[in-house]
């Protein structure tokens, strides 16, 4: 029987720019699964505090790809802990795009989004095995 918990404090949040390096179609269009890399890490930052090991991501229940990126954009990923388990903690990803190139305007001409765009969107599980777990949790304190 695992311990669950509807509310979690383990929230982790990169923002990133994407540049040309990472682009890898035409037009600086950057592959989807870059955002994929960004939701690992923000994994193993939730798992190292939750549970001070960086623990391994799993897999995802769900991934949605929402809108393209481009070299030149900001993204902004944010992560938290849903639900801790004896070993598994179920995460939510969101990430949004924050600024975007305007190279219509200028080389190095910017804008900061009023309203950011939802870019991406998936659910994982992380494992952290229960003898590599240096924190306790119960669900009054996960």
């Amino acid at each position: 029987m695992s311990n669950t918990a509807e509310k979690s404090e383990y929230k982790s949040t990169l923002r990133v720019r994407l540049s040309a390096h990472d682009a890898h179609y035409g037009g600086q269009l950057i592959n989807g699964a870059h955002l994929l890399s960004l939701f690992g890490d923000i994994a193993t930052e939730l798992a190292i505090l939750c549970d001070g090991d960086e623990g391994l991501l799993a897999g995802y229940e769900q991934i949605e790809l929402l809108a393209p990126i481009f070299a030149g954009d900001f993204v902004e990923a944010t992560g938290r802990i849903t639900r801790v388990g004896n070993t598994s903690r179920r995460i939510e990803f969101e990430a949004y795009k924050v600024i975007t190139p305007r190279l219509d305007i200028g080389p190095s001409a910017a804008d900061a989004l009023d309203t950011p765009v939802l870019v991406g969107r998936a659910i994982g599980t992380t494992v952290v095995k229960a003898e590599m777990q240096r924190k306790k949790h119960t669900a009054a304190n996960a």
